[in-house]
């Protein structure tokens, strides 16, 4: 008897979305360009099937199946391989299987690869997790860090425009340059966009008097941007500036935080439906409990995070309607 893994489109993956790098004026709000990112774009994706050589479907076998992870590069890219893999080697080990690390360039390529099959669970942020769970029919949260259900970003400034932090929400940088940092971030963009309207009224195009605009891509990269003087200003998660100021990446003197956001849910874990079908019903359960009950040091540190907690659908809810209402045009 010879089975083979096949992937095929089915009802799990049948939604058209378009992936977009960047938000351009004119385009309405965050949802419509993150929401379902490549207008025109069917994705023929992804359930994973057991197929035999005759026409009769297969049980799932796990011992040929294979489990591909992914995370989103929320910092150096060039590192995402060694820094996920011990992820991955804990998964396999403790889940029997065979996991394989695939690296994703960009946010937006996360969720296509997602949509499209070719990774089946992904250390999503916020508002990726929310993209790929409403491309991929029957996707699920299964699990943050206890750390990630009340997150937060932080403004910061270069020292040279003698900005200090404060309770208060910084209107200076209205006046001043601004980089965010993917425009798919949660914690580097929509969410710092959502807290400027808030204490504002007025949308980041309409707030922000200096432009363009900045996208660094990553955080670190907008920690690295603001102190160099690239941009005066900028946003971006607080769990990066403050691993890279402990790290000596930072210097206090050129580079500091102005205000840190009030706390909202982020990084989660999404797992595909297709997994049911390559692995056996309940599958995912078997997963999500594999990583909330995770005390291997090494898998925690490639996570930045000390423990790992259940989640749902509805724990970021909050930010799919975040997304509807920020705006950049």
């Amino acid at each position: 008897m010879c089975s083979r893994i096949a992937t095929r489109g089915n009802k799990h993956t049948h939604h058209k979305i378009r992936i977009m790098n960047s938000f351009k004026p004119g385009d309405r709000s965050i949802a419509q360009m993150l929401k379902g990112c490549a207008s025109g774009m069917l994705i023929a994706g992804a359930a994973i099937a057991l197929t035999s050589c005759g026409e009769k479907k297969a049980d799932a076998d796990a011992s040929t199946a294979v489990l591909r992870f992914s995370a989103i590069p929320d910092a150096d890219t060039t590192a995402q391989a060694e820094r996920y893999q011990p992820v991955a080697d804990y998964l396999g080990k403790k889940l029997g299987i065979k996991v394989e690390f695939v690296s994703s360039d960009s946010y937006p390529a996360s969720v296509q690869k997602f949509a499209n099959g070719d990774i089946h669970l992904a250390w999503f942020g916020g508002v990726s997790g929310v993209q790929a769970r409403q491309a991929v029919e029957g996707a699920r949260a299964v699990a943050s860090g206890e750390a990630d259900l009340t997150f937060k970003s932080y403004f910061i400034a270069n020292a040279s425009t003698g900005l200090t932090r404060s309770e208060d929400f910084p209107g200076a940088i209205a006046n001043l340059s601004f980089t965010y940092g993917s425009a798919s971030s949660t914690s580097g963009c929509i969410m710092p966009s959502h807290f400027i309207m808030e204490n504002t009224g007025k949308g980041p195009m309409d707030f922000f008097q200096k432009k363009p605009i900045g996208f660094s891509g990553a955080h670190d990269k907008t920690a690295l941007a603001v102190q160099d003087g690239t941009f005066q200003t900028g946003a971006l998660n607080f769990s990066t500036f403050d691993k890279m100021l402990e790290a000596g990446e930072l210097d206090p003197a050129k580079v500091n935080v102005i205000w840190e956001t009030p706390p909202y849910a982020d990084y989660n874990f999404t797992a595909h439906p297709a997994l049911e079908e390559a692995f056996g019903e309940g599958f995912i359960d078997k997963l999500r409990d594999a990583l909330v009950s995770c005390d291997d040091a090494a898998t925690l540190k490639a996570l930045g995070r000390k423990k790992l907690v259940k989640v749902n659908n509805d724990t970021f809810a909050g930010i799919a309607s975040v997304m509807e209402k920020v705006k950049f045009d």
